[in-house]
């Protein structure tokens, strides 16, 4: 059986590189990798702009120029909107909003708190005079320069960043006027299950002996979807001759990614593997792992033809049919990989040291991935708790999981208190 590490290196050895394509900048960037670097095609503020409400002011250290303080007719007013200003001059002031600009000749902005309104115009529309209370403003106080935030030409995002859902990234390309990037294209995964034994999960009625309720596909379609992937439905192919073959072949005209659970163990009607190799040409890298849950982990490749007669690289990955073997593969195999094909680094899980609240039993062995809620506790630590039960079968032993605890094979057990490596899966709990 392979090790874990020497099965994550032939993954990344023939996992297909990522893929460049052009992009909208939009909602469906969230989730991609530029694969550029993208610099400004604006400055921003385009125009200098006001930080504050108040009153746009000439102000100067020059001897010669008045104190700002004093009463000052209030010659215009400036919205956030666009529109020509007419020039302020000395001894002259003009209402702006927040972000507005600066009228021609201003300098600077006077803080409404620091004014106090002493007239009306006749028709009591407009402010006519207003008294500024403080001899301190500064040319440029209140004010955002031109570019201030970014110069045109800038580089404002780099090639290997993400678009994330926070906002951020795409806000700041949008504000500097970016209509399109390239970015690495998101591979998008089918996920199948095999056996005739198998039968939707919500097929209604009682179960007829040997009938498994599929769990595996919804399972991994959740999972892939909340890594941030297409995934589609395969649905559940028969165990007949040719029939799985088929599928497989129809299934690679629309996925760049196979997700099957089931059918790779060693039963003599385990068709997968010979369909793979045989059938459809494939190779298959490695098909027993070392480790607990999930020994027979089967990944492989298949080249293949596209529609437009590109030649492709499809890669398969057979998972185990017991659930919790289905869900560690997954986060433990496959989403290094379509990492590598999204242009994501670093690939796969973060991996963090926790603190493990109770004794925990190792295999000497095999590699155990234990399935744990993992907390941030007032100690300023990460601590794990068992999910319980740890059976390969057991999809209970999920529920509420957010993390894998990487069991050292050198000892034969954890004392309460020792610390562990731990692969992180979702958000820390607060428990």
């Amino acid at each position: 059986m392979l090790a874990v590490e020497d099965a994550l290196k032939l993954i990344s050895e023939n996992t297909p590189d990522a893929r460049v394509i052009s992009s909208p900048v939009n909602e469906s960037l969230v989730g991609s990798v530029l694969a550029e670097d993208v610099t400004a095609r604006e400055s921003v503020p385009a125009f200098r702009a006001s930080i504050v409400d108040g009153y746009a002011i000439v102000a100067s250290k020059h001897v010669m120029v008045p104190s700002t303080k004093g009463l000052f007719p209030v010659v215009g007013v400036s919205h956030a909107e666009p529109g020509e200003l007419p020039e302020l001059k000395l001894g002259e002031i003009a209402r702006i909003t927040t972000g507005a600009p600066l009228p021609p000749g201003a300098t600077s902005v006077v803080m409404v708190e620091d004014t106090v309104l002493r007239t009306m115009t006749d028709d009591g529309a407009e402010e006519q005079e207003v008294e500024i209370l403080t001899a301190d403003i500064e040319p440029g106080e209140n004010v955002r320069e031109v570019g201030s935030d970014v110069q045109a030409g800038e580089i404002v995002v780099r090639k290997g960043e993400g678009i994330t859902a926070i906002g951020g990234e795409l806000g700041l390309l949008a504000s500097v006027g970016t209509q399109e990037v390239q970015v690495y294209k998101r591979p998008t995964i089918g996920v199948l299950s095999t056996g005739d034994e198998i039968i939707p999960h919500d097929r209604p009625g009682d179960l007829r002996l040997g009938e498994v309720r599929d769990t595996n596909r919804p399972t991994l379609l959740t999972a892939i979807r909340g890594s941030g992937f297409e995934a589609l439905d395969l649905g559940i192919a028969s165990d007949q001759p040719g029939a799985l073959e088929q599928t497989l072949r129809d299934a690679m005209r629309q996925v760049d990614v196979i997700v099957t659970s089931g059918g790779v163990s060693m039963g003599e009607l385990d068709l997968l593997k010979p369909t793979i190799e045989r059938q459809l040409g494939g190779t298959i890298h490695f098909g027993r792992v070392s480790m607990k849950p999930g020994k027979p982990t089967t990944f492989a490749t298949v080249p293949f033809k596209s529609n437009t007669g590109e030649r492709e690289t499809k890669v398969i990955f057979s998972l185990p049919g017991n659930p919790a073997s289905a869900v560690v593969t997954y986060h433990l195999f496959v989403l290094p990989s379509l990492h590598k094909m999204a242009g994501i680094t670093p690939v796969g899980l973060p991996k963090v040291q926790v603190v493990v609240d109770q004794d925990v039993k190792c295999d000497t062995k095999r590699s155990e991935y234990h399935r744990v809620v993992i907390a941030a506790k007032a100690d300023g630590m990460l601590h794990a708790m068992s999910t319980g039960g740890q059976r390969s079968s057991r999809i209970g032993s999920f529920k509420g999981a957010n993390g894998l605890l990487c069991l050292p094979t050198t000892q034969p057990q954890l004392k309460t208190g020792d610390k562990c490596n731990a692969l992180l899966m979702g958000i820390l709990s607060n428990i």
